[in-house]
């Protein structure tokens, strides 16, 4: 019987592929959508000072010669919050962390160790899977991250620990590196040019409310819900027609502003980003309504 010839098929290996998800999870404002938005290299989640700015389990997929990381953005565990929509959220959590391959627990050192993160922490506690910690603002002066030590302690309930920058892309790489180290060998979860579960709409809704709530900032409360009706493409064009909601009609005034100052600086915000993001001119009609059911549609 003749010798089977080996061909270079044979004697080259081909490279491990891995993927997995990777649930990133931590107390409001923390910085896990600014992680999420630099891992990925695109804004897919909104980001602001208020808590529980994410409300949706939003997916960022990053793929890499090692394979394919499917990272889940989170809403903030918010002790404090508006109890209807804080308990949905945090059920958002709970399902977000079933089924995943890697945790990812993201920590402010400004911030002391309170009852979210006791009540985080017990949920990862209960997760078989490889969890990463990451101290977050690692660019802030020394003196402001008064609690380092005390998340430093936790570091032996974790596989690996990393001090970064999520706002300014430092120390990022070797989070990355790890996350594909930890992942399992699997097959693609999502198409090489899909980066995020999130449709358009949904998207630019995101950016909508995140301008609403940064321009206005302490003065309208959490309830504030951006619905997007249609996004019509005219080539060098995109109509985009959107309701803002909101449950009182004070902050609809305040929304709207004095002779419409407040909502046309939200509009001017809100279209200069998704210009940019579409590459075309946005024309963006706002109307703002009152609903006090709109929490049941998130």
């Amino acid at each position: 019987m003749p010798k089977k010839i080996k061909t270079t098929e044979d004697v080259i290996e081909k490279p491990i592929f891995k993927s997995g998800f990777v649930t990133l999870v931590g107390r409001s404002n923390v910085g896990k959508s600014t992680l999420l938005n630099t891992l990925i290299g695109t804004k897919l989640a909104a980001v602001t000072h208020k808590p529980q700015t994410t409300r949706h389990i939003i997916h960022g997929v990053l793929n890499g010669p090692q394979g394919q990381a499917v990272f889940i953005d989170t809403p903030g565990i918010f002790k404090g919050g508006h109890s209807s929509i804080s308990g949905k959220l945090e059920e958002r959590v709970k399902e977000a962390v079933q089924d995943i391959d890697l945790a990812v627990y993201v920590a402010d050192p400004t911030r002391a160790i309170g009852v979210e993160e006791r009540y985080i922490l017990a949920i990862l506690r209960k997760l078989d899977v490889p969890k990463i910690m990451v101290i977050n603002k690692s660019d802030l002066p020394e003196k402001e991250k008064t609690y380092l030590d005390d998340y430093k302690a936790l570091t032996e309930e974790f596989t690996a620990t990393f001090e970064l920058s999520a706002l300014l892309n430092r120390h990022v790489e070797p989070l990355r590196q790890k996350v594909f180290e930890l992942l399992p060998e699997g097959n693609e979860l999502y198409l090489d040019n899909q980066i995020t579960n999130i449709d358009k709409n949904f998207w630019a809704a995101e950016v909508i409310r995140e301008k609403i709530l940064l321009a206005l900032r302490q003065e309208v409360p959490y309830s504030v819900h951006v619905e997007v009706e249609s996004m019509e493409d005219k080539g060098e064009i995109m109509i985009v027609k959107a309701t803002v909601y909101t449950s009182d009609s004070r902050y609809k005034k305040m929304i709207i502003g004095a002779g419409g100052r407040a909502i046309k600086e939200v509009g001017i915000a809100a279209r200069k980003e998704l210009s940019a993001a579409l590459n075309k001119k946005i024309f963006l009609e706002l109307e703002v309504e009152t609903d006090k059911h709109w929490e049941e549609r998130i």
